[in-house]
């Protein structure tokens, strides 16, 4: 098999503490630094077709290494996500997504290269934009350039690139994982109904009185990580839930995956009598189906 060029997986040193019942604990996200890649690009072969872009990408992944990051091989991920792509040939999978899934990683940065040469000088061009691996939320954009230099040297001028930017795009991420700690990572819902069914959210559910609608801000509020949820709009046919908080960890330390939340609410909706399926979009969107 041709020898593919790969990334490296580092785990974010950053420690963020947070008090809770009086003990306080530290989480250490672990983040991905991968190459961006167009629909249909091969993220496998990325990197080997273009010396430049290896090169400013090793730049990232250094400057990352010597603000506290400790690297972890990508080997294992990609081998994996490979491994599952084959003994699932006859489904259509995402590569990217399977390694990103696969690896684990709290946080994955994508970063875009460009390289100008011309007579007035050569320059590197740098955009790094980090995401929730759960959510696919944006948590950090930054654009880094090196500006032109008479030099072939595509590694310092990549050296330039990043340290224009790394301080203040890894601030911004610490700052938005440790409101990610604190209020916990959003996800979207949406909950319509089947189109022959004899249900909306109108309709009354109970002897109480109580509309679908009325038991399911009911259920948000009490199933939502500190009580926060946002609705973005409730008709007859739908409500859409445009921030629904989860926690970053369960009880047992692990990642906590919206999918805890589908589950859940599917079963809360058939205690109350009613036919429901649900799908997730992604790790950040579910969608709930009332038959």
């Amino acid at each position: 098999m041709k020898q593919f060029l790969l990334i490296t997986m580092c785990l974010f040193s950053l420690s963020v503490s947070v008090a809770q019942d009086k003990k306080v604990n530290t989480v250490q996200p672990t983040i991905m630094v991968l190459p961006y890649t167009k629909e249909g690009q091969d993220i496998r072969t990325i990197l080997e077709d273009d010396f430049n872009k290896r090169i400013a990408i090793t730049e990232v992944k250094e400057a990352f290494d010597n603000r506290g990051f400790t690297t972890k091989d990508f080997v294992g991920s990609l081998k994996i996500a490979l491994k599952e792509t084959t003994l699932n040939s006859g489904n259509k999978t995402d590569l990217k997504a399977n390694v990103i899934r696969l690896s684990g990683a709290d946080f994955y940065v994508e970063v875009e290269v460009f390289v100008q040469k011309s007579s007035s000088g050569n320059s590197v061009k740098l955009i790094l934009q980090g995401y929730d691996s759960f959510t696919g939320q944006s948590l950090s954009n930054k654009v880094g350039e090196s500006g032109k230099f008479y030099t072939d040297d595509i590694a310092k001028l990549s050296q330039k690139a990043v340290e224009s930017c790394a301080e203040e795009f890894l601030n911004t991420l610490n700052n938005k994982f440790g409101d990610i700690v604190e209020n916990g990572r959003s996800v979207r819902i949406n909950i319509g109904f089947n189109a022959d069914s004899d249900y909306n959210m109108d309709s009354e559910i109970n002897d109480d009185g109580d509309l679908i609608s009325d038991l399911m801000e009911d259920w948000l509020d009490d199933n939502s990580f500190k009580n926060y949820y946002h609705i973005q709009g409730i008709s007859e046919s739908e409500m859409i839930i445009d921030d629904y908080r989860i926690p970053l960890k369960d009880s047992n330390g692990r990642n906590y995956m919206a999918s805890k939340v589908a589950r859940a609410l599917r079963k809360y909706i058939k205690s109350l009598g009613l036919e429901v399926k649900t799908d997730m979009e992604g790790s950040g969107k579910i969608n709930v189906i009332i038959q």
